[in-house]
């Protein structure tokens, strides 16, 4: 009797403590339910201020004159660099704000750069942004870096994923056919595009893409203003109607902030303006290409 009436308050705590651990654990799974989760925010973009000049900005060699680097702190030699844009013929990356560009830099690794477009408009910035987290575009993913592109009359903000691929067999800024740059490009595609709009749409949309290219361009480089990161790109491409070749002149600024940006471009446009080596328009190389290639 003493056995039993000592036995059984121990087996009636062991029955509650078993009780209360389920219903603590069941309580610590509705509180993680109906605790919302805390979204990233909006990623914190880079700015590049993008210029376009006229021809008047060459010289009688097509590099940039004297005149043009003395006025905006250009000092180094010619870099070459070839590179091109993977779409299918129509343009279904594209329509969408997807571009992919292969790119080779003279002794360096290929660049393989996947970007996503969203627009500006009326120069607010934080729509964009908000438009872009709603995408899934955030502060979040380091596998992107989001950038302003800042132009004579417009913005546009972008989100790069760059990969890299080895250039070993591949002198200069030599490219691939289309065909293995293609197989590149698919085997490294970042998850966000592989599946866009729908489960592996990006993927199969690339991998019925070729090569718009590719085109080969010099870019010099130095600093000016606020920037310690001033280039102009001369890009010879073939003309509207199939034969001759224009030169597009893009002079640019890269800084991390909004403030200096805006700076740069006033006064990059003031002084571009002054010299008549203007480009009244904003020349959009992505889409270039992808029409004349």
């Amino acid at each position: 009797m003493t056995t039993a009436t000592a036995t059984a308050p121990r087996a009636f705590r062991a029955a509650s403590a078993a009780s209360a651990a389920v219903a603590l654990a069941a309580s610590v799974v509705l509180l993680a339910h109906a605790t919302p989760a805390v979204a990233a925010g909006n990623a914190v973009p880079t700015y590049e201020v993008k210029i376009n000049l006229t021809s008047a900005a060459l010289d009688a060699g097509h590099a940039p004159s004297a005149a043009v680097r003395s006025a905006f702190g250009i000092t180094g030699s010619a870099k070459p660099r070839a590179y091109g844009f993977y779409d299918t013929d129509a343009r279904a990356l594209d329509a969408e704000g997807w571009s992919v560009r292969l790119r080779h830099k003279d002794g360096s690794s290929f660049e393989e750069t996947y970007k996503k477009r969203f627009p500006v408009a009326n120069g607010d910035i934080d729509a964009a942004l908000d438009a872009a987290n709603d995408a899934g575009f955030d502060s979040g993913d380091t596998n992107y870096d989001a950038e302003v592109d800042w132009g004579y009359a417009k913005q546009t903000l972008s989100f790069s994923n760059e990969k890299s691929h080895s250039s070993k067999g591949y002198s200069g800024t030599a490219m691939p056919t289309s065909g293995t740059g293609r197989t590149w490009l698919v085997n490294d595609v970042p998850g966000k595009l592989a599946d866009w709009g729908s489960a592996g749409w990006g993927r199969s949309t690339l991998q019925a893409s070729r090569l718009h290219g590719p085109v080969n361009a010099s870019v010099y480089g130095g600093a000016w203003g606020a920037s310690d990161d001033a280039s102009i790109e001369v890009l010879p491409v073939v003309g509207a109607g199939g034969t001759g070749t224009e030169y597009v002149v893009e002079l640019s600024f890269k800084t991390d902030s909004y403030a200096d940006a805006a700076d740069l471009h006033q006064d990059a446009v003031a002084v571009a303006e002054a010299n008549g080596w203007l480009y009244h328009g904003d020349i959009l190389k992505t889409q270039l290409i992808l029409d004349r290639y």
